[in-house]
């Protein structure tokens, strides 16, 4: 089968690779009918995090399963599925508390000996811990099976930052980033009964797309500038609930100090840089609390499946931009070059 492979520094291709198999009885092996490029993918393509040469990446995808093992009981050949983008084995203590990210067996699409989502096919360990079955008409929908790929990362990294946030009924709500997860977290916010949600981005078209999906206000300017911005537009105060989805020490700097007293900052962005943006002693005077990291999307992904099937959620979106698998390479320059929001592949 053909596959995205990364050798270095802007060095993607598509190359033929073996085709995946069943190797445990709890694999089953997908046939891949849409994946997308994540901006955290082009960390490795910057050469920001390290990835052996020839190394699979892609995390995102869902499709129709070809081969199941012979313990897998829950998805049989022709079942359309949706894979978060952390497999894990559905028996351990953290995955009973919903904490999958942490599983011991588990592991992340891509990484050294599997398989990417950004390819024809994927084998899937612990596929019935792991994927989640898609009504079977979904695949004849184009924009609710795109709409549908979103629960395999951002849709649920979104919801992830807002609760970690506390957005709750009523409350006011600011989001730093403008990217595809930053514009979820507008959505989660929406959903969750934010009465404000402040979108902080420069961005224009990506703002838009955040008034389209409820964001009450916009905020263009980045650093001090912005944290006047959001506390002049909440009377001083800040907001109560703050998304952080970039991951750099300015955007968490910025979180820090649009954040009301008493309130909390759910973080997602992948950290990256030389420092935190943290002043525990600020965060202590004020009593704000922290908390985020890695979204364990499987646990979120049975309660935010129904809201996207009847379309009460749509983050279809988000991907502005579609390629096929060879145009991949494409993708990844015109997502660095901010020319392409996130990029949808169909294989």
């Amino acid at each position: 089968m053909r596959a995205t492979t990364i050798h270095g520094p802007f060095d993607m291709r598509v190359e033929e690779v073996p085709d995946p198999a069943v190797r445990e009885p709890t694999d089953v092996v997908v046939r891949v009918l849409r994946a997308c490029i994540c901006g955290s993918d082009l960390w490795a393509y910057r050469g920001e995090s390290q990835r052996q040469p020839g190394q699979r990446i892609g995390h995102e995808f869902l499709g129709t399963v070809v081969e199941a093992g012979a313990r897998v009981t829950g998805f049989v050949p022709g079942d359309l599925v949706v894979a978060p983008f952390v497999w894990a084995d559905g028996a351990c203590e953290y995955c009973a508390e919903g904490l999958q990210t942490s599983c011991p067996q588990g592991g992340f699409w891509g990484s050294p000996g599997s398989d990417g989502g950004q390819g024809e096919a994927v084998r899937v360990p612990f596929a019935d811990a792991t994927l989640v079955k898609l009504p079977a008409d979904a695949a004849f929908d184009d924009r609710l099976l795109t709409a549908l790929l979103a629960l395999s990362d951002v849709l649920g990294t979104g919801h992830h930052a807002a609760l970690g946030a506390g957005v709750t009924k009523g409350s006011t709500v600011a989001v730093v980033g403008d990217g595809a997860v930053g514009l979820c977290g507008v959505i989660a916010a929406k959903r969750l009964g934010a009465e404000r949600i402040i979108a902080l981005g420069r961005h224009q078209v990506r703002t838009d797309l955040a008034r389209t999906f409820g964001a009450t206000d916009v905020v263009a300017v980045r650093g001090e500038e912005a944290v006047a911005a959001v506390r002049d537009l909440t009377g001083g105060q800040g907001a109560h609930a703050v998304i952080e989805a970039v991951g750099t020490e300015q955007s968490m700097r910025t979180a820090v100090g649009i954040t009301r007293d008493g309130g909390a900052i759910g973080y997602v962005g992948v950290p990256h840089g030389s420092g935190t943006g943290l002043d525990l002693g600020v965060m202590f005077d004020r009593n704000i609390a922290l908390r985020g990291g890695v979204a364990p999307v499987r646990a979120y992904i049975p309660e935010l499946l129904p809201d996207v099937l009847d379309g009460t959620v749509d983050p279809s979106p988000v991907f502005d931009v579609t390629v096929g698998l060879d145009g991949v390479p494409d993708g990844y320059r015109a997502m660095d070059n901010r020319t392409a929001l996130k990029v949808l592949v169909k294989p």
